[in-house]
C-alpha cells in the first residue's frame, strides 16, 4: 500500500472528529482564555481549521519558515461559521494534494526554520503525521477542555465522552 494511500484514512478520520468538536464552538466567546498564558478560544478554534491547510504546504513546498508574518490583508475568523468554512475547505484541499502522491515525493525532506534557523528536517510523510495530524489531536484535546470549561458538551472522539455516547 502506499503510503498515500495509508494516511487518507487517518486523516479522514482525525479531521472528521475535529470538525464535530469545531461545531460546538461557541460563537460570542472567541476572546475567552482560561489563563493569561493560553490561547484564545478563537485563535485555537482557528488553528484548528488551519492545521489541515499545513498538509497541503508541507506537500506543496519544501519547507516554511514559521515566523513569516501573514499576508496584510489576512482576517481572522470571528465566528463558528466562518471556522468551519475555513476548516472544510483546507480539509478538502489538504485532501486533494495528498491523493495520489507518490511514495518518492512524501519521502522527500521538509523543512521547519524559525528566523532562518533550522527546527528540524524530516520526510514529508512524517512531517503529515507529526506536525500536521499529532499538532492537530493535540490542540483538539486542549478544545476538548475549553469547551468543558463552557459547559459545551463534548462529543465522543475515541470512545464515548462524559457527555455522548459513540
Amino acid at each position: 500500500m502506499a503510503i498515500a494511500e495509508s494516511l487518507l484514512p487517518e486523516f479522514d478520520r482525525e479531521t472528521g472528529i475535529t470538525r464535530r468538536l469545531l461545531e460546538r464552538v461557541p460563537d460570542g466567546q472567541f476572546a475567552w482564555k482560561p489563563h493569561e498564558k493560553s490561547m484564545s478560544l478563537g485563535r485555537l478554534a482557528e488553528h484548528l481549521a488551519e492545521l489541515p491547510g499545513w498538509l497541503t504546504v508541507s506537500i506543496k513546498e519544501a519547507g516554511i519558515d514559521r515566523t513569516t508574518p501573514r499576508p496584510p490583508q489576512y482576517v481572522p475568523p470571528a465566528t463558528r461559521a466562518a471556522v468551519l468554512a475555513m476548516f472544510d475547505k483546507n480539509v478538502a484541499e489538504a485532501r486533494d494534494t495528498l491523493k495520489g502522491k507518490s511514495d518518492a515525493e512524501l519521502m522527500a525532506p521538509w523543512t521547519l526554520k524559525a528566523q532562518g534557523k533550522e527546527v528540524f528536517t524530516m520526510p514529508k510523510a512524517l512531517v503529515i503525521r507529526g506536525f500536521v495530524m499529532n499538532h492537530l489531536i493535540h490542540h483538539r484535546g486542549q478544545m476538548s477542555v475549553y469547551l468543558r470549561l463552557h459547559n459545551v458538551p463534548v462529543p465522543s472522539m475515541y470512545g464515548p465522552s462524559a457527555d455522548e455516547s459513540m
